[in-house]
C-alpha cells in the first residue's frame, strides 16, 4: 500500500504486532517480542533495524548476558524476537540470521518432590488453588494449560481432560483423577452461577482464538467455552478492547504454592511446575512406560521425557560406593 501524508505507513512496532496476530501467537509472546525489539532499537541509538546486522544483534545479546546477567533462555527469547523481526516483519532473508549462535542452556535436573512432600503441600492448599494444584500433580499439566482449561475440556464420563493448544500448538488427552471429581464438579456449580450473573450483566463473552471466533461467532457466550478457573473481576482485553472475564492470574496460584511449601518447611525451590515434574517422576517409579508418560506430558521427543529417569538411579547412577562396602 502506497503511503500518503493522510495515510502514513504503520509504525514498526505496530507492524510487529500485526504480524504476530496474523501468525496467531499468544498475547504473552506479542508483549515479550515487542519489548525485546524496542530494547534492541534503543540500545543502538534508535537506528532502524534495516540499517543493522549481525554485529549489532550479537552486541545486544552480549550486553544482555554480560551486563544484564540474563539467563540463557532469556537471551534466546531476545534472539527469537529479533529473528522474527527480520524474517517475518521486514522480510529480510539475510544469511547471517541463521549463523547467530544461541546461548547454550545449562542441563539441570528438574526439582522433584517426594510423595510425602507432595501430600504435605497439597493438604495446605485450600479452595480453588488447592483444586488447581491437585490437578497439576494428578494430570501432569503445565501451569498455563490448567489456568486456560475450558468447561468443555473436561469429560467426567470418560474420566479424561482434553488439553487444547498446548506447547507447540498440540492437543493431547490426560486422565481426570477420580479424587478431584467431586471438588471439580462443586467448583463448576459455583462457576455456573457466576456465568449466569455475567449473562444478565451482558458480560458473559469469553476470549476465543481468532479462527474460532470467526467460525463460531456465538460460541464466546456459550457455557462450554467458559474458563473453568476464571478471574474474580472483569478486565480489558488488550487486543480487542472488550471488557470481559478472563482466566485466573497464574501468579495467584504460584503465591499460594509458595506459602504451602514454606509452611511445610521444604527447602527445595518448588513451584507449581514442580508438581508436573513430580507427576512424571512418580509414574516412572511406579513402572509406567516412558512412551506413555511422554504422551501424557505432551513431549515431542522422548529424549525430553528421559530426564525423569534420573530418579530411578540411586546415588551415582546405582553404583554402590566402595566406602559402603568396607
Amino acid at each position: 500500500m502506497t503511503s500518503t501524508p493522510n495515510n502514513p505507513p504503520p509504525k514498526l512496532l505496530d507492524q510487529v504486532r500485526d504480524r504476530i496476530r496474523i501468525k496467531h501467537y499468544s498475547i504473552r509472546t506479542e508483549t515479550q517480542y515487542v519489548q525485546w525489539i524496542k530494547r534492541f532499537i534503543l540500545f543502538h541509538g534508535k537506528r532502524h533495524p534495516t540499517e543493522m546486522g549481525a554485529t549489532e544483534v550479537e552486541a545486544f545479546l552480549t550486553h544482555l548476558a554480560v551486563n544484564g546477567k540474563v539467563s540463557a533462555s532469556t537471551q534466546n527469547q531476545a534472539l527469537s524476537a529479533l529473528l522474527f523481526l527480520y524474517k517475518e516483519v521486514l522480510s529480510m532473508d539475510l544469511p547471517w540470521l541463521d549463523n547467530v549462535v544461541r546461548a547454550k542452556r545449562p542441563q539441570r535436573l528438574p526439582v522433584v518432590l517426594t510423595r510425602s512432600e507432595v501430600r504435605e503441600v497439597l493438604i495446605r492448599m485450600k479452595g480453588v488453588y488447592g483444586l488447581m494444584a491437585n490437578l497439576l500433580y494428578g494430570t501432569g499439566m503445565r501451569l498455563m494449560e490448567c489456568v486456560r482449561l475450558r468447561v468443555k475440556d473436561v469429560d467426567f464420563e470418560r474420566g479424561e481432560i482434553l488439553i487444547r493448544d498446548g506447547k507447540g500448538g498440540k492437543d493431547r488427552v490426560t486422565m481426570l483423577p477420580s479424587s478431584v471429581v467431586a471438588g471439580l464438579q462443586a467448583h463448576l456449580t459455583q462457576r455456573r452461577v457466576l456465568f449466569e450473573d455475567d449473562k444478565r450483566a451482558g458480560k458473559s463473552e469469553v476470549f476465543l482464538p481468532d479462527a474460532l471466533a470467526r467460525k463460531y461467532p456465538n460460541a464466546a457466550n456459550d457455557w462450554g467455552w467458559q474458563y473453568i478457573f476464571s478471574s474474580g473481576s472483569y478486565s480489558i482485553d488488550p487486543r480487542s478492547g472488550k471488557e470481559r472475564r478472563h482466566h485466573i492470574d497464574e501468579k495467584l496460584l504460584q503465591r499460594a504454592m509458595k506459602k504451602a511449601v514454606q509452611a511445610v518447611g521444604i527447602t527445595k525451590p518448588a513451584t507449581p511446575h514442580t508438581l508436573r515434574h513430580s507427576f512424571a517422576t512418580h509414574l516412572l517409579e511406579a513402572g509406567y512406560d516412558i512412551r506413555t508418560i511422554q504422551e501424557l506430558l505432551g513431549h515431542s521427543d522422548v529424549a525430553t521425557t528421559m530426564i525423569y529417569t534420573h530418579v530411578l538411579n540411586k546415588g551415582g547412577r546405582g553404583v554402590l560406593s566402595p566406602l559402603d562396602q568396607l
